[in-house]
């Protein structure tokens, strides 16, 4: 096992520790939470950087990191709707869209696709980060972050459409392409059974 993906391993092992954290009332553990949040945000940027650097990008980890990333947030979001502190409609959204992408990720699998993490999915990734970390400060000591806490909600829902009507787009593109293909060369397949016949006849005269 490799740096990059123990960081992302760890990055999931983070996820129970800021649930317990965030719906854990007294002290200082909002910002014990923030800091462990932000502790996974990084490894989610060290992992991807570290495998292009050291050459390690794999396959399994192609696959793993985006898994890694949704858990923390649908688990973070989650949790943020259970303190009341987010609309429940718009954590539908954002987790419905991170199960749709994750279900087109395993079709896309399936048939030997890849699709790798588009650039407006990495900026749905920042916003969100950004957007709970405001968000859990506004909650409990920061009242003044609300408004900010709520445009960063919706940048994020945003962001979200927006990428998986990408994520899918490029899948169907890609099958699109391959059927095309299989439709190609099949009919290269029939002319050259038709002109076979042809060329013996001419060798025959």
């Amino acid at each position: 096992m490799n740096l990059p993906i123990s960081l992302t391993l760890l990055r999931i092992f983070f996820i129970p520790i800021v649930v317990v954290l965030l719906i854990t009332k007294g002290g200082n553990m909002d910002l014990w939470a923030v800091g462990v949040f932000l502790l996974a945000a990084v490894t989610d940027l060290l992992d991807g950087y570290l495998a292009r650097i050291r050459g390690q990008i794999t396959t399994l980890g192609i696959l793993l990191d985006p898994i890694a990333d949704k858990l923390l947030v649908m688990a973070a979001f989650t949790s943020l709707t259970e303190l009341h502190l987010v609309p429940a409609w718009m954590v539908v959204i954002i987790v419905g869209r991170e199960f749709a992408v994750s279900g087109l990720r395993s079709i896309a699998s399936a048939e030997g696709y890849v699709l790798k993490p588009s650039e407006l999915g990495k900026t749905k990734m920042v916003f969100q980060v950004v957007a709970i970390t405001v968000i859990i400060l506004e909650g409990r000591r920061f009242r003044g972050l609300h408004p900010l806490g709520e445009v960063l909600l919706w940048m994020v829902v945003v962001f979200a459409v927006a990428s998986a009507v990408q994520y899918f787009w490029n899948f169907w593109k890609q099958l699109d392409e391959r059927v095309k293909g299989r439709t190609t060369r099949r009919l290269s397949v029939v002319e050259a059974d038709e002109k076979e016949p042809e060329e013996k006849d001419v060798a025959a005269h």
